[in-house]
Protein backbone atom coordinates (compact mmCIF):
# COMPACT_ATOMS: atom_id res chain seq x y z
CA UNK A 1 0.00 0.00 0.00
CA UNK A 2 1.10 3.20 -0.57
CA UNK A 3 0.44 6.56 1.40
CA UNK A 4 0.97 10.35 -0.07
CA UNK A 5 1.83 13.27 2.25
CA UNK A 6 1.28 17.03 1.39
CA UNK A 7 3.39 19.48 2.50
CA UNK A 8 3.80 23.32 1.96
CA UNK A 9 7.49 24.26 0.62
CA UNK A 10 8.84 27.76 0.18
CA UNK A 11 11.63 27.68 -2.50
CA UNK A 12 14.21 30.60 -3.18
CA UNK A 13 14.28 32.43 -5.87
CA UNK A 14 16.66 30.14 -7.55
CA UNK A 15 14.55 27.43 -6.66
CA UNK A 16 11.38 28.91 -8.02
CA UNK A 17 13.35 29.49 -11.36
CA UNK A 18 14.48 25.92 -11.80
CA UNK A 19 10.80 24.40 -10.63
CA UNK A 20 9.33 26.89 -13.05
CA UNK A 21 11.95 25.67 -15.90
CA UNK A 22 11.38 21.96 -14.89
CA UNK A 23 7.05 22.40 -15.49
CA UNK A 24 8.19 23.83 -18.80
CA UNK A 25 10.85 20.95 -19.72
CA UNK A 26 8.43 18.70 -18.84
CA UNK A 27 5.31 19.97 -20.69
CA UNK A 28 7.63 20.11 -23.56
CA UNK A 29 8.74 16.80 -23.82
CA UNK A 30 5.18 15.44 -23.08
CA UNK A 31 4.02 17.66 -26.29
CA UNK A 32 6.82 16.76 -28.60
CA UNK A 33 6.52 13.01 -28.06
CA UNK A 34 2.93 13.26 -28.21
CA UNK A 35 2.54 15.27 -31.77
CA UNK A 36 5.56 12.43 -33.08
CA UNK A 37 3.41 9.76 -32.00
CA UNK A 38 0.65 10.70 -33.53
CA UNK A 39 2.55 11.66 -36.80
CA UNK A 40 3.92 8.34 -36.94
CA UNK A 41 0.59 6.54 -36.33
CA UNK A 42 -1.06 8.46 -39.43
CA UNK A 43 2.01 7.40 -41.81
CA UNK A 44 2.86 3.95 -40.98
CA UNK A 45 -0.12 2.72 -38.91
CA UNK A 46 2.16 1.93 -35.85
CA UNK A 47 2.80 3.36 -32.49
CA UNK A 48 6.10 4.87 -31.68
CA UNK A 49 8.43 4.02 -28.66
CA UNK A 50 10.50 6.85 -28.01
CA UNK A 51 11.82 8.30 -24.90
CA UNK A 52 13.41 12.23 -23.65
CA UNK A 53 16.94 11.48 -24.46
CA UNK A 54 16.42 12.02 -28.20
CA UNK A 55 15.80 15.26 -27.67
CA UNK A 56 18.55 16.40 -25.33
CA UNK A 57 21.01 16.80 -28.33
CA UNK A 58 18.88 18.95 -30.03
CA UNK A 59 17.41 20.63 -26.97
CA UNK A 60 20.02 21.14 -24.86
CA UNK A 61 18.32 23.34 -21.93
CA UNK A 62 16.59 19.83 -21.25
CA UNK A 63 20.07 18.70 -19.55
CA UNK A 64 19.33 21.75 -16.70
CA UNK A 65 16.44 20.17 -14.75
CA UNK A 66 15.85 16.80 -13.44
CA UNK A 67 15.95 13.83 -16.10
CA UNK A 68 13.63 11.33 -13.98
CA UNK A 69 11.10 14.00 -14.30
CA UNK A 70 11.39 14.23 -17.76
CA UNK A 71 11.33 10.11 -17.61
CA UNK A 72 7.85 10.62 -16.06
CA UNK A 73 6.50 12.63 -18.29
CA UNK A 74 7.14 9.46 -20.75
CA UNK A 75 5.31 7.60 -18.57
CA UNK A 76 2.35 9.76 -17.83
CA UNK A 77 1.78 9.65 -21.96
CA UNK A 78 2.07 5.73 -21.73
CA UNK A 79 -0.68 5.95 -19.28
CA UNK A 80 -2.94 7.89 -21.16
CA UNK A 81 -2.27 6.07 -24.09
CA UNK A 82 -3.29 2.97 -21.87
CA UNK A 83 -6.11 4.81 -20.60
CA UNK A 84 -7.85 5.60 -23.99
CA UNK A 85 -7.33 1.81 -25.80
CA UNK A 86 -8.77 0.42 -22.32
CA UNK A 87 -11.66 2.61 -22.55
CA UNK A 88 -12.15 5.26 -25.04
CA UNK A 89 -14.88 7.04 -23.08
CA UNK A 90 -11.99 8.64 -21.69
CA UNK A 91 -10.70 10.28 -24.38
CA UNK A 92 -7.56 10.32 -26.92
CA UNK A 93 -4.21 11.67 -24.81
CA UNK A 94 -4.47 16.12 -25.26
CA UNK A 95 -2.10 18.37 -25.43
CA UNK A 96 -0.35 20.09 -22.33
CA UNK A 97 -1.47 23.95 -22.16
CA UNK A 98 0.95 26.36 -20.95
CA UNK A 99 -1.81 28.58 -19.78
CA UNK A 100 -2.98 25.75 -17.37
CA UNK A 101 -3.10 27.78 -13.68
CA UNK A 102 -1.52 24.52 -11.89
CA UNK A 103 1.64 22.91 -12.83
CA UNK A 104 3.42 20.37 -11.42
CA UNK A 105 5.99 17.31 -12.61
CA UNK A 106 7.22 14.25 -11.18
CA UNK A 107 10.19 12.51 -9.77
CA UNK A 108 11.51 9.88 -8.29
CA UNK A 109 13.40 8.75 -4.94
CA UNK A 110 17.15 7.71 -6.17
CA UNK A 111 20.77 6.58 -4.59
CA UNK A 112 19.60 9.22 -1.76
CA UNK A 113 18.35 12.08 -3.85
CA UNK A 114 15.51 12.79 -1.97
CA UNK A 115 15.59 13.13 1.89
CA UNK A 116 13.43 14.64 4.15
CA UNK A 117 15.60 16.02 7.54
CA UNK A 118 15.35 18.95 9.68
CA UNK A 119 12.52 20.96 8.29
CA UNK A 120 14.49 20.97 4.70
CA UNK A 121 13.38 18.62 1.70
CA UNK A 122 16.15 17.52 -0.54
CA UNK A 123 15.15 17.59 -3.87
CA UNK A 124 17.14 16.48 -7.74
CA UNK A 125 18.58 19.45 -8.98
CA UNK A 126 17.25 22.16 -6.40
CA UNK A 127 18.84 20.72 -2.86
CA UNK A 128 17.38 21.62 0.32
CA UNK A 129 14.06 23.23 -0.02
CA UNK A 130 12.49 24.67 3.10
CA UNK A 131 9.22 22.43 4.18
CA UNK A 132 6.58 22.85 6.64
CA UNK A 133 5.61 19.45 8.24
CA UNK A 134 2.93 19.63 9.73
CA UNK A 135 2.98 16.23 10.70
CA UNK A 136 5.02 12.82 11.75
CA UNK A 137 5.99 10.18 9.34
CA UNK A 138 6.83 6.49 10.23
CA UNK A 139 10.74 5.57 10.29
CA UNK A 140 9.66 1.99 8.42
CA UNK A 141 8.29 3.93 5.52
CA UNK A 142 10.33 3.54 2.51
CA UNK A 143 10.52 7.35 0.08
CA UNK A 144 9.74 6.33 -3.58
CA UNK A 145 9.01 9.61 -4.98
CA UNK A 146 8.08 13.59 -4.86
CA UNK A 147 5.51 15.73 -6.99
CA UNK A 148 6.37 19.21 -7.17
CA UNK A 149 3.11 21.63 -8.16
CA UNK A 150 2.37 24.93 -7.71
CA UNK A 151 -1.29 26.54 -7.36
CA UNK A 152 -3.12 28.95 -8.96
CA UNK A 153 -2.42 31.20 -5.94
CA UNK A 154 1.61 30.98 -6.46
CA UNK A 155 1.85 28.56 -3.06
CA UNK A 156 4.36 25.22 -3.73
CA UNK A 157 3.54 22.52 -2.21
CA UNK A 158 5.11 18.68 -2.80
CA UNK A 159 3.19 15.37 -2.31
CA UNK A 160 5.63 12.65 -1.02
CA UNK A 161 4.81 9.24 -1.92
CA UNK A 162 5.92 6.44 0.27
CA UNK A 163 5.42 2.61 0.02
CA UNK A 164 4.04 0.80 3.13
CA UNK A 165 3.75 -2.67 2.13
CA UNK A 166 0.61 -4.18 2.95
CA UNK A 167 -1.27 -3.28 6.04
CA UNK A 168 -3.00 -5.91 8.52
CA UNK A 169 -6.30 -4.71 8.45
CA UNK A 170 -8.67 -7.24 10.73
CA UNK A 171 -12.37 -7.08 9.69
CA UNK A 172 -14.74 -5.51 11.73
CA UNK A 173 -17.69 -7.64 13.18
CA UNK A 174 -20.61 -5.56 11.84
CA UNK A 175 -22.37 -4.25 14.83
CA UNK A 176 -23.90 -0.72 13.33
CA UNK A 177 -24.99 0.26 9.93
CA UNK A 178 -25.96 3.69 8.77
CA UNK A 179 -27.69 4.77 5.16
CA UNK A 180 -26.98 8.23 3.79
CA UNK A 181 -29.09 9.95 0.92
CA UNK A 182 -27.30 12.49 -0.79
CA UNK A 183 -28.83 16.10 -0.09
CA UNK A 184 -28.14 19.20 -2.50
CA UNK A 185 -28.69 21.35 0.46
CA UNK A 186 -27.17 19.12 3.65
CA UNK A 187 -24.56 17.18 1.78
CA UNK A 188 -26.57 13.51 2.95
CA UNK A 189 -29.04 13.18 5.49
CA UNK A 190 -28.89 9.57 7.51
CA UNK A 191 -30.75 7.28 7.98
CA UNK A 192 -31.04 7.75 12.07
CA UNK A 193 -32.13 11.69 11.12
CA UNK A 194 -29.09 13.28 10.95
CA UNK A 195 -28.30 15.88 8.70
CA UNK A 196 -24.36 17.18 7.38
CA UNK A 197 -25.02 20.50 7.37
CA UNK A 198 -23.24 21.41 4.86
CA UNK A 199 -22.07 25.41 5.21
CA UNK A 200 -21.80 26.01 1.56
CA UNK A 201 -18.82 27.67 1.58
CA UNK A 202 -18.82 28.69 -2.53
CA UNK A 203 -22.46 30.27 -2.40
CA UNK A 204 -21.35 31.87 0.96
CA UNK A 205 -17.75 33.14 -1.32
CA UNK A 206 -19.94 34.47 -4.15
CA UNK A 207 -20.23 37.60 -3.72
CA UNK A 208 -16.41 38.45 -3.05
CA UNK A 209 -15.37 36.39 -5.78
CA UNK A 210 -17.62 38.38 -8.32
CA UNK A 211 -16.39 41.47 -7.14
CA UNK A 212 -12.81 40.45 -7.68
CA UNK A 213 -13.45 39.22 -11.23
CA UNK A 214 -15.01 42.28 -12.12
CA UNK A 215 -11.57 44.08 -11.12
CA UNK A 216 -9.93 41.46 -13.35
CA UNK A 217 -11.70 41.70 -16.44
CA UNK A 218 -10.83 45.83 -16.10
CA UNK A 219 -7.38 44.91 -16.05
CA UNK A 220 -5.10 44.78 -19.22
CA UNK A 221 -3.88 41.34 -20.06
CA UNK A 222 -0.95 40.23 -18.97
CA UNK A 223 0.10 43.37 -17.45
CA UNK A 224 1.48 43.09 -14.17
CA UNK A 225 -1.86 44.32 -12.42
CA UNK A 226 -3.69 41.35 -13.94
CA UNK A 227 -1.51 39.02 -12.60
CA UNK A 228 -1.71 40.18 -9.46
CA UNK A 229 -5.65 40.33 -9.51
CA UNK A 230 -5.44 36.80 -10.90
CA UNK A 231 -3.58 35.57 -7.90
CA UNK A 232 -6.66 37.53 -5.89
CA UNK A 233 -9.20 35.23 -7.44
CA UNK A 234 -7.74 32.29 -7.69
CA UNK A 235 -7.07 32.72 -3.64
CA UNK A 236 -10.77 32.76 -3.14
CA UNK A 237 -11.13 29.43 -5.05
CA UNK A 238 -8.16 27.42 -3.45
CA UNK A 239 -9.53 29.26 0.00
CA UNK A 240 -12.97 28.05 -1.08
CA UNK A 241 -12.05 24.33 -2.23
CA UNK A 242 -9.82 23.91 1.27
CA UNK A 243 -12.84 24.59 3.42
CA UNK A 244 -14.84 21.90 1.87
CA UNK A 245 -12.01 19.59 1.95
CA UNK A 246 -11.63 20.04 5.63
CA UNK A 247 -15.24 19.71 6.23
CA UNK A 248 -15.60 16.51 4.09
CA UNK A 249 -12.57 15.26 6.28
CA UNK A 250 -14.00 16.02 9.47
CA UNK A 251 -17.70 14.37 8.30
CA UNK A 252 -16.36 11.67 6.65
CA UNK A 253 -14.18 10.67 9.98
CA UNK A 254 -16.79 11.26 12.11
CA UNK A 255 -19.04 8.43 10.27
CA UNK A 256 -15.86 6.10 10.10
CA UNK A 257 -15.50 6.17 14.19
CA UNK A 258 -19.16 5.60 14.82
CA UNK A 259 -20.42 2.80 12.02
CA UNK A 260 -19.03 -0.51 10.93
CA UNK A 261 -21.34 -0.59 7.70
CA UNK A 262 -21.82 2.65 5.37
CA UNK A 263 -24.43 2.62 2.33
CA UNK A 264 -24.84 5.32 0.10
CA UNK A 265 -26.81 5.55 -3.48
CA UNK A 266 -24.29 4.69 -6.60
CA UNK A 267 -25.01 7.94 -8.15
CA UNK A 268 -23.77 10.16 -11.55
CA UNK A 269 -22.98 13.12 -10.03
CA UNK A 270 -22.08 14.58 -13.53
CA UNK A 271 -25.64 13.77 -15.27
CA UNK A 272 -27.09 15.55 -12.28
CA UNK A 273 -25.32 18.62 -12.40
CA UNK A 274 -25.87 19.03 -16.19
CA UNK A 275 -29.60 17.28 -16.59
CA UNK A 276 -31.23 19.49 -14.08
CA UNK A 277 -29.54 22.08 -14.23
CA UNK A 278 -27.97 22.10 -10.29
CA UNK A 279 -24.33 22.02 -11.14
CA UNK A 280 -23.36 25.00 -8.61
CA UNK A 281 -24.88 23.24 -5.97
CA UNK A 282 -23.87 19.60 -6.64
CA UNK A 283 -20.34 20.66 -7.35
CA UNK A 284 -20.18 22.63 -4.32
CA UNK A 285 -21.51 19.66 -1.81
CA UNK A 286 -18.67 17.65 -3.38
CA UNK A 287 -20.67 14.17 -2.55
CA UNK A 288 -17.82 12.37 -4.94
CA UNK A 289 -15.00 13.37 -2.90
CA UNK A 290 -17.05 12.53 0.64
CA UNK A 291 -17.80 9.00 -0.65
CA UNK A 292 -14.52 8.80 -1.63
CA UNK A 293 -12.98 9.50 1.81
CA UNK A 294 -15.52 7.31 3.30
CA UNK A 295 -14.27 4.62 0.98
CA UNK A 296 -10.52 4.51 1.89
CA UNK A 297 -11.13 5.33 5.81
CA UNK A 298 -13.62 2.48 6.12
CA UNK A 299 -11.10 0.54 4.25
CA UNK A 300 -8.09 1.20 6.62
CA UNK A 301 -10.66 0.15 9.51
CA UNK A 302 -11.91 -2.96 8.35
CA UNK A 303 -15.19 -1.40 8.12
CA UNK A 304 -17.11 -1.55 4.57
CA UNK A 305 -18.90 0.73 2.37
CA UNK A 306 -21.63 -0.54 0.37
CA UNK A 307 -23.23 1.11 -3.20
CA UNK A 308 -26.66 0.96 -3.72
CA UNK A 309 -27.40 0.95 -7.22
CA UNK A 310 -28.97 4.50 -8.60
CA UNK A 311 -31.57 3.15 -9.96
CA UNK A 312 -33.09 1.87 -6.75
CA UNK A 313 -36.22 3.61 -5.80
CA UNK A 314 -35.18 4.44 -2.49
CA UNK A 315 -37.23 7.87 -2.46
CA UNK A 316 -40.40 6.50 -4.00
CA UNK A 317 -40.29 3.49 -1.57
CA UNK A 318 -42.22 3.76 1.66
CA UNK A 319 -39.94 2.72 4.69
CA UNK A 320 -42.79 1.25 6.92
CA UNK A 321 -44.94 -1.06 4.20
CA UNK A 322 -42.72 -0.92 1.20
CA UNK A 323 -45.42 0.59 -1.34
CA UNK A 324 -43.81 2.36 -4.17
CA UNK A 325 -45.27 5.45 -5.25
CA UNK A 326 -45.00 5.98 -9.00
CA UNK A 327 -44.42 9.50 -9.24
CA UNK A 328 -42.74 11.56 -6.86
CA UNK A 329 -42.15 15.16 -8.10
CA UNK A 330 -38.67 16.94 -6.51
CA UNK A 331 -41.06 19.51 -5.07
CA UNK A 332 -42.31 16.90 -2.45
CA UNK A 333 -39.97 16.94 0.39
CA UNK A 334 -42.67 15.12 2.67
CA UNK A 335 -43.17 11.28 1.71
CA UNK A 336 -46.64 10.50 2.27
CA UNK A 337 -47.81 7.11 1.65
CA UNK A 338 -51.67 5.42 2.22
CA UNK A 339 -50.37 3.34 5.08
CA UNK A 340 -50.25 6.47 7.31
CA UNK A 341 -46.27 7.24 6.83
CA UNK A 342 -45.55 10.80 6.88
CA UNK A 343 -41.76 11.55 6.79
CA UNK A 344 -39.02 13.57 5.40
CA UNK A 345 -38.32 12.43 1.81
CA UNK A 346 -34.74 12.15 2.56
CA UNK A 347 -34.74 10.27 5.72
CA UNK A 348 -37.38 7.80 4.35
CA UNK A 349 -34.64 7.58 1.38
CA UNK A 350 -31.66 6.66 3.82
CA UNK A 351 -33.93 4.30 5.70
CA UNK A 352 -34.48 2.64 2.70
CA UNK A 353 -30.68 2.79 1.20
CA UNK A 354 -29.68 1.65 4.59
CA UNK A 355 -32.19 -1.37 4.23
CA UNK A 356 -31.13 -1.96 0.49
CA UNK A 357 -27.62 -1.93 1.75
CA UNK A 358 -27.47 -4.83 4.33
CA UNK A 359 -29.68 -7.09 1.80
CA UNK A 360 -26.37 -6.42 -0.54
CA UNK A 361 -24.25 -6.81 2.13
CA UNK A 362 -25.75 -10.49 2.76
CA UNK A 363 -27.46 -9.32 6.16
CA UNK A 364 -31.13 -9.78 7.05
CA UNK A 365 -32.58 -6.22 7.91
CA UNK A 366 -33.81 -6.18 11.70
CA UNK A 367 -31.30 -9.29 13.23
CA UNK A 368 -29.92 -8.22 16.58
CA UNK A 369 -26.45 -7.48 15.92
CA UNK A 370 -26.98 -4.47 13.61
CA UNK A 371 -28.01 -1.17 15.40
CA UNK A 372 -29.76 1.65 13.39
Amino acid sequence: MNVVYRFRIYPNKSQRELFSRTFGCVRFVYNKMLAEKIEYYEKTGKSLKITPAKYKSEFPWLKEVDSLALCNAQLHLQTAYQNFFRDPSVGFPKFKSKKKPTRSYTTNCVNGNIALKDGKLKLPKAGWVRIKQHRGIADDLQLKGATVCMEPDGKYYVSLLYCCGELPVTPVVAQTAIGLDFSMTELYVASTGERGGYPHYFHASQRKLAREQRKLSHCKKGSNRYKKQQKKVARIHTHTARQRKDFLHKQSRKITNSCDIVCIEDLDMKTMGRGLNFGKSVADNGWGMFTNFLSYKLEREGKQLVRVDRWYPSSKTCSCCGRIKKELGLDERIYRCECGNRMDRDENAAINIRREGLRIFGIAFGTEHIAS
